[in-house]
């Protein structure tokens, strides 16, 4: 909740006036009933009409600023529980945006999305009906029990006694619905992953005819989120009646005694339809009151899964003095004694890295699945940080840069080519913005991506669906790899970042990359041997430790795992004699 709180403050001085117009509400529709009774005890003397004109003119005026009121009460709660919300939904954005890889395996993508949508929603609901009803309540609460007293002190009781009996059939429900509010938000977050998870997968499923097995985990899902809902709309169907009754069983108590009151001489008429109104007014604010309650414990869990996010500490953060990153131009990368775990982890994943990789040279790293590959290309961009043991670019550790600066020097391809909805152009510009049409063509002539994006519809302006779903995985990689030329950085990440490619494709486009990167670092990762065997140095890693280094020819000789694995992808004749076929045309550099 303190977390949440300081986001309030730019809305105060609209609170302020809120609370304000609250106050003037109430204060009209209070002195209404006081109206009515002065017309009922005095009535029409000697048949002048005037006072009772007198009255209802007055009566009239302040209900017209009552309504004045509402309507500027609804217009400020609905303001500061929409701006409220908006700067919620920013921070928690924002804050997603900073999580390192470490953060985000501690929230599930779908709870994310819950969290910044469904759960930001509850809370500008219940905000909005706070400042409408729970502001309201408490004010007209105390003064109509005040005025109530003074009209007809011997009846207030009755009052006493309905709020009492509210007081306890809430308290009942209340102990039973909230652990079931708790769990609601639960199991929307339970719902929303399987969706996430089914619509993700869906070609999978069907490819292996489970679509069956998947509605049923779907259901199941479903009906458990139903089930609880249902509980509590059920706790609140039967919470309005009997509240309506006690209502009820108060004006028939208050007419009954109020009647007595009268006949005795104690109590008038008018005050008695006075006190009978004020009582009303007192327990619909209690009502009020308890509505919002109803919905607080729901939003109460919304806003601690929200506060979870933005005070979750991030692992990953700017150094508080920042080293100069104009001096990164080569792009050389030294991993001096590299260790890293993963949290909780009881083993490292990497032992004792060392290597260094320099400008104007392409060093590939190899080995089986789970020998680290991956994970030691994601220590560069500061996806994680190293556990021990350091890694520079250019001597200036990647620790003591900003991460902006440090992103701004990396051309990163992913193993999963990520696409954005918009363009073929928007897309090859995502990290250059500036680009020129002609670094556009340039960069997608190199990922060998400039004659399929020719024959689309639009060309450059062809449309891109969310994530790339509209082009092939091969073309998903090209444009991803484009996208990272386009940038002229001073160091390229591939991680594996070739898998989709077909072997001809491959052999042009790394054949071009070598000759547009000629001054550049570039890492690849890759599991084709096809791919790395022209490198200038090739890191073999097994089970998280460096077993090998060199060229393609002095691993074969010198490093049994690398030559098991390039033996069991290439024949010997492949292996001994390099491709040495070029493409007809290598663009060298980008054009003026």
């Amino acid at each position: 909740m303190k977390k949440i709180l300081p986001y309030f403050k730019p809305y105060i001085w609209q609170f302020i006036v809120l609370l304000v117009m609250v106050y003037l509400m109430v204060a009209a529709t209070l002195a209404l009933p006081d109206y009515m009774a002065s017309i009922i005890n005095k009535g029409i003397v000697g048949g002048d009409m005037s006072q009772v004109w007198n009255y209802g003119r007055n009566m009239l005026l302040v209900a017209l600023g009552a309504a004045a009121a509402s309507v500027i009460v609804g217009w400020f709660a609905s303001r500061i529980s929409a701006g409220f919300s908006r700067d919620i939904r920013a921070a928690l954005f924002t804050k997603v945006e900073s999580f390192s890889l470490h953060e985000f395996n501690a929230f599930s993508t779908a709870s994310l999305i819950t969290r910044s949508t469904n759960d930001v929603q509850q809370i500008q609901m219940v905000l909005a009906m706070l400042l409408r009803m729970a502001l309201m309540g408490p004010f007209m609460g105390v003064w109509a029990v005040i005025k109530a007293y003074h009209d007809a002190p011997s009846m207030t009781w009755l009052m006493a006694l309905a709020i009492g009996i509210l007081i306890v059939v809430i308290g009942v429900l209340f102990k039973i619905a909230i652990p079931r509010f708790k769990l609601l938000q639960k199991l929307v977050d339970k719902v929303n992953l399987v969706s996430r998870e089914i619509l993700t997968g869906l070609r999978v499923i069907r490819a292996f005819n489970r679509e069956r097995a998947e509605e049923k985990k779907f259901d199941g899902a479903n009906l458990e989120l139903t089930k609880v809902t249902l509980f509590v709309n059920r706790l609140m169907v039967i919470m309005f009646p009997m509240m309506m009754l006690i209502m009820n069983l108060t004006t028939l108590g208050i007419v009954w005694y109020g009647a007595h009151q009268i006949d005795m001489g104690n109590l008038q008429i008018g005050q008695m339809l006075a006190f009978m109104q004020y009582a009303m007014q007192a327990i619909f604010a209690f009502l009020m009151i308890t509505m919002i309650f109803i919905m607080v414990p729901r939003a109460a869990v919304s806003i601690e899964r929200i506060s979870e996010v933005i005070s979750t500490t991030v692992a990953i953060k700017d150094p508080k003095k920042p080293a100069d990153a104009s001096k990164v131009r080569a792009g050389r990368v030294e991993f001096d004694d590299v260790t890293f775990s993963y949290a909780g982890a009881d083993e490292p994943v990497l032992h004792d890295i060392s290597f260094t990789a320099l400008p104007g040279q392409t060093t590939a790293f190899v080995g089986s699945t789970g020998s680290g590959k991956s994970t030691l290309i994601n220590l560069i961009p500061r996806f994680y940080d190293v556990t021990k043991g350091s890694i520079k670019i250019d001597g200036i550790d990647v620790r003591d840069m900003r991460m902006e600066d440090l992103y701004s020097k990396i051309g990163y391809v992913p193993q999963q080519g990520v696409l954005f909805s918009g363009t073929v152009e928007s897309n090859l510009k995502y990290g250059a913005p500036h680009a020129s049409d002609g670094d556009v063509k340039w960069a997608a002539e190199i990922a060998q991506a400039k004659e399929f994006i020719e024959r689309l519809d639009g060309q450059y302006q062809g449309a891109i669906a969310q994530g790339g779903t509209n082009v092939s995985g091969g073309q998903k990689q090209r444009l991803s790899i484009a996208r990272a030329i386009i940038r002229k950085p001073a160091l390229f990440i591939f991680d594996d970042s070739f898998s989709a490619l077909d072997f001809a494709t491959d052999a042009k486009l790394r054949h071009a990359l070598t000759a547009a990167t000629d001054n550049t670092t570039v890492l690849i990762v890759a599991q084709r041997i096809s791919t790395i065997m022209n490198a200038d140095k090739i890191i073999v890693l097994d089970e998280g430790r460096i077993v090998g280094q060199g060229t393609h020819e002095e691993l074969m000789g010198s490093c049994p795992v690398y030559r098991e694995i390039a033996t069991s992808q290439l024949s010997e004749e492949e292996l001994t004699h390099r491709a040495t076929r070029q493409p007809r045309h290598i663009p060298t550099e980008a054009p003026v």
